[in-house]
């Protein structure tokens, strides 16, 4: 038997199959290598460089945090959104690696202690004037940014300066631009203005039944219900996961030894000073002070002596600019009076009115609190990493509940409308923080039915939220007899706008027929004011330039003598241009010349977008528009 195996094993069958064998153990170490082989990564080819998918998804989430941030909470993208902040994004990746292809075309290079410099420079990242690390790392975290992708964004800008510097020095303020720009800027108009409020209406005729009934069935849009939506939140926030967190006391000391500078108040003085132009002054005043503490005497000889004495209120130590005057008025004991302090602006005496002796608070008293705040940072940091086990988790089939048990996160089922408000219009409580509330609500009216849940974050509230929308209630028209009044009320309006609007039209017809509108106006009984010279943006406040806003870029957009109407929150206005005032450009020279600045800037911005779209074009990028798909936040 050992010899028939040994002569099998040195058959040629039995080395094909150990061949087999060591080639399968080799595929399977180096599976993804393997399996990618042929597979295309980069969503976008360019001459020199390529952009890679995970590059690319970085910048499109960075992209939408920052619309977030500057949009605030009403800001909720649709999937159209998100595609064009993919698109926005892999565009700005282009523009970037052309730009650095280019810098290494032209052998411009950022040195090292440049980029280190120009960060510790940034104001941002400063506190009482110096470079703070932390702040720095916490602008990392909220961007999804490693230190290395974010001094690699500075050394790209600071390139760019290099790259485009030449480009907009050049750039020339064509002076036929420059006035266009001044003369459209300072140009102002003169009008005759009328105005119609719904409130000087007359009392319309009050309504029948039958009209009313027919005005409720002729509007449903405002006499419906809003529209309900029920829906399962989940919650993944510090709030839900604090309780999972557990602090040592000897965390809780050592929190307290670091932050003890929190539990402590710095000693206040009520201070008041004299101000005198001489030593001998001082000294007098200060004796004289001492004797007598009434203000009002030392203010008349301090005055005498040409300076003065004023209460300075209570202060703390370091309000004091003179380290000097801070020592010797923390040291004088209340009631006492300093001996004069010399400084930059003469010489100082100060007696102490009050003391407020500082106090600081012993373990004890915030142990707490202390613990109650560590556990939320850490907690935080716990729903940050949960979150995107979440992800993975819904992803991977898991139903909203199943997630929301396993990771810890608050789970409700409620139904309510856009306000936020139930059925009989009294608010629904959400699992959510207080200021996560608008942001909530926006995600639950924005989901779309049949869709997978999807976890989002809320800015403004620090924690995550996941939406599944389980049935909408369209809206549906109130019976008239649970809303008669509002429908009465509706009339009654609809009817006094009717009226004025007719008033406003007959103006219109009348001046079309060759009558002014203040003519037009004192024929119909309706007051009109003379208003002008204004701008395209008055400023609010100005006496006599009281032109209704509907009315300004239809005035600046007709010619004179021309009449027009428009409506307006209080009702209707209808105007009549009587004269164009043009700017003088030698009264106003500086204006001009800030238009030329603002013309010079323009063609600046102009010719740097023809230099990116030209490094562009010579970079020919070709984007993956299936690996686009992946990039979308």
């Amino acid at each position: 038997m050992i010899t028939w195996f040994r002569n099998l094993a040195q058959s040629w069958v039995a080395k094909v199959l150990f061949v087999l064998l060591i080639l399968s153990f080799a595929i399977w170490g180096i599976e993804d290598i393997v399996r990618n082989f042929w597979r295309e990564t980069a969503v976008v080819r360019m001459q020199g460089a390529q952009v890679e998918v995970p590059e690319a998804q970085a910048a499109a989430r960075r992209e939408l945090q920052r619309l977030q941030r500057q949009l605030g909470p009403a800001f909720e993208p649709s999937q159209a959104i998100r595609e064009a902040i993919a698109g926005q994004a892999v565009e700005g990746l282009i523009g970037e690696h052309a730009q650095r292809i280019e810098a290494g075309r032209m052998g411009l290079s950022v040195p090292d202690a440049q980029v280190r410099e120009y960060v510790r420079a940034i104001p941002s990242f400063q506190m009482a004037g110096e470079f703070n690390r932390l702040i720095l790392e916490q602008f990392l975290r909220q961007n999804d940014m490693t230190e290395a992708m974010f001094l690699r964004l500075v050394r790209d800008d600071l390139q760019r300066m290099q790259l485009v510097g030449a480009v907009r020095a050049g750039a020339p303020a064509p002076e036929t631009l420059a006035r266009a720009l001044f003369n459209w800027e300072r140009e102002r108009r003169i009008a005759q203005v009328a105005e119609l409020p719904l409130l000087e209406a007359p009392e319309p005729e009050p309504p029948t039944q039958a009209q009313l009934e027919r005005f409720h069935a002729n509007n449903p849009d405002r006499f419906s219900t809003p529209e309900l939506r029920e829906a399962t939140l989940a919650v993944l926030s510090a709030e839900t996961l604090a309780d999972q967190v557990e602090v040592s006391d000897d965390e809780v000391r050592a929190a307290f030894e670091a932050r003890r500078g929190q539990f402590e108040t710095a000693e206040r003085r009520e201070l008041e000073q004299a101000l005198l132009p001489s030593e001998e002054a001082a000294r007098q005043i200060a004796a004289a002070w001492a004797g007598n503490p009434d203000l009002a005497a030392v203010a008349q000889a301090a005055q005498a002596a040409g300076g003065n004495a004023v209460p300075l209120g209570t202060v703390a130590r370091g309000d004091l600019p003179v380290p000097e005057l801070a020592e010797a008025g923390f040291a004088a004991p209340q009631g006492g009076v300093t001996q004069p302090v010399r400084s930059p602006f003469g010489w100082h005496v100060l007696r102490v009115v009050a003391v407020t002796p500082g106090t600081t608070a012993r373990l004890e008293e915030v142990q707490d609190r202390l613990r109650q705040e560590i556990a939320l940072e850490r907690a935080a940091d716990m729903a940050f990493d949960r979150a995107n086990r979440v992800e993975d988790a819904i992803a991977g089939g898991a139903t909203l509940e199943e997630a929301a048990r396993r990771y810890g996160m608050a789970l409700a089922t409620v139904r309510l409308d856009a306000r936020g408000d139930d059925a009989d219009g009294a608010p629904v409580p959400l699992p959510v923080p207080a200021d996560g509330r608008a942001e909530t609500l926006r995600a639950i009216f924005t989901a779309e039915p049949g869709r997978a849940p999807r976890l989002q974050e809320l800015r403004q509230a620090d924690a995550f939220i996941a939406v599944e929308l389980r049935g909408v209630q369209p809206p549906a028209l109130r019976p008239f007899d649970t809303v008669e009044e509002d429908v009465r009320l509706a009339f009654l309006t609809d009817a006094r706008r009717r009226y004025q609007e007719e008033r406003a039209a007959a103006l219109m017809g009348a001046m079309r027929g060759g009558q002014s509108l203040a003519e037009a106006a004192q024929a119909a009984g309706i007051p009109s004011e003379r208003m002008g010279p204004f701008g395209r943006r008055p400023e609010p406040g100005t006496p006599g330039l009281t032109v209704p806003p509907e009315l300004l870029p239809v005035l600046f957009g007709t010619r004179v003598g021309e009449p027009v109407m428009v409506p307006t929150r209080a009702g209707f206005a209808v105007a009549q241009l009587l004269e164009v005032v043009r700017p003088d450009a030698t009264a106003e020279a500086e204006a001009l010349a800030n238009a030329r600045r603002v013309a010079q800037v323009q063609m600046a911005e102009d010719l740097e977008a023809q230099f990116a779209a030209a490094l562009r074009a010579r970079a020919a990028p070709r984007i993956s528009p299936a690996l686009m798909q992946q990039v979308v936040p």
